[in-house]
């Protein structure tokens, strides 16, 4: 996630993380000026949530913290927020929100130049902005800059471990990679479901895979994660089964059927990339790592692929790709129609 800046004598350095800037401020060490961009909003908000609990004291922040909105102001006015003096404060700590929409915003590239010592600033943008051009690669030049993107799907599941260690628990690799099967790449989404599994612990500080499928709704025989295995082994009956009781049983089936798809999408990519190196003279962890899964999963990929040729990963795909549409406004077919065609198209005996 971390990029490459220009420092201020013009050698290029690492990007902070959000880890090491974490420490920092519990360290009380701030720079006047942060820029802060990119898509992905866990961490940006993880990072200004860790500002403002290490900055100021509770008692100093009615005087001394200015949180802004881009919409909502200009830039002299922002900028005069920024230049103040604290006030029975070691420090002023000024966030600006959605920096991209501040009017004028073009004036914070002096203001990085030259900024208040007295003072720390944050700029945040929502989404990545066009950092080719001014204000945007003149600040970053002269400010400790962050882009957080979305991670990879193999990343996941140690962003999920770390969401559990800061609850408190602790959570088994199955269970974090099949939660991350759910999520996909939304760490906020992670974070939401990781609460979720906390409480539904309870006393248990381990979270297990029991505790994922209980969260989702689902049960210990009719879940996504064995609809999965049952597309892998290529049991269309087993299939049809399980995805119709889970239309069935759901508040929402077609979110429930979105979830399906979204599941199985990332499912059937990952037996593509396994089609492509399985063959090769390559150890099973750096298969399973260049497919993106745990090496406790391959023997299990790795039989499915007798079931699945290229033509049929082709056509697997095809079939999600088709169902999405339809589920997210392309016609109106009730979807246990569209799962059940989507199967009947995917599974290797189906038609």
């Amino acid at each position: 996630m971390a990029g490459r800046r220009k420092g201020r004598a013009g050698s290029k350095k690492s990007e902070p993380s959000l880890d090491s800037l974490e420490a920092a401020f519990e360290r009380a060490e701030f720079s006047p000026l942060y820029f802060v961009y990119g898509t992905e909003e866990y961490q940006k908000s993880a990072l200004q949530d860790a500002l403002l609990r290490t900055a100021l004291q509770p008692h100093e922040r009615d005087f001394n913290l200015d949180i802004v909105y881009g919409s909502e102001a200009d830039a002299d006015a922002v900028l005069g927020l920024c230049v103040g003096m604290p006030m029975m404060a070691a420090r002023r700590v000024v966030i600006v929100r959605d920096f991209e929409r501040l009017k004028g915003n073009a004036r914070f590239v002096n203001y990085a130049e030259n900024p208040n010592p007295a003072a720390v600033v944050m700029l945040v943008c929502r989404g990545k902005p066009n950092m080719s051009t001014n204000p945007y690669r003149a600040i970053k030049a002269k400010s400790e800059a962050l882009a957080f993107e979305a991670p990879k799907d193999r990343d996941m599941p140690r962003w999920i471990d770390l969401l559990v260690q800061r609850s408190g628990g602790s959570i088994e690799p199955r269970a974090a990679q099949m939660l991350a099967d759910i999520v996909g790449t939304d760490i906020q989404s992670a974070k939401q479901e990781v609460d979720k599994l906390s409480t539904l612990a309870g006393d248990r500080a381990r979270i297990a895979p029991e505790d994922v499928i209980r969260a989702s709704g689902q049960t210990r025989e009719h879940n996504v994660f064995e609809l999965q295995k049952a597309i892998g082994r290529a049991d269309y009956p087993a299939s049809l089964g399980i995805a119709d009781r889970l239309l069935r049983q759901a508040p929402n089936p077609v979110g429930e059927a979105l979830r399906m798809v979204a599941i199985l999408s990332a499912y059937v990519t990952k037996l593509w990339i396994l089609s492509e190196w399985h063959n090769k003279s390559i150890s099973s962890r750096e298969l399973a790592a260049r497919v993106g899964i745990p090496s406790y999963y391959i023997q299990e990929y790795t039989a499915s692929l007798r079931y699945y040729p290229g033509r049929a990963l082709e056509d697997a795909l095809s079939a999600l790709l088709a169902a999405d549409f339809e589920l997210k406004g392309g016609s109106v077919r009730d979807p246990r129609l569209v799962v059940n065609l989507m199967l009947r198209r995917m599974v290797p005996g189906g038609s």
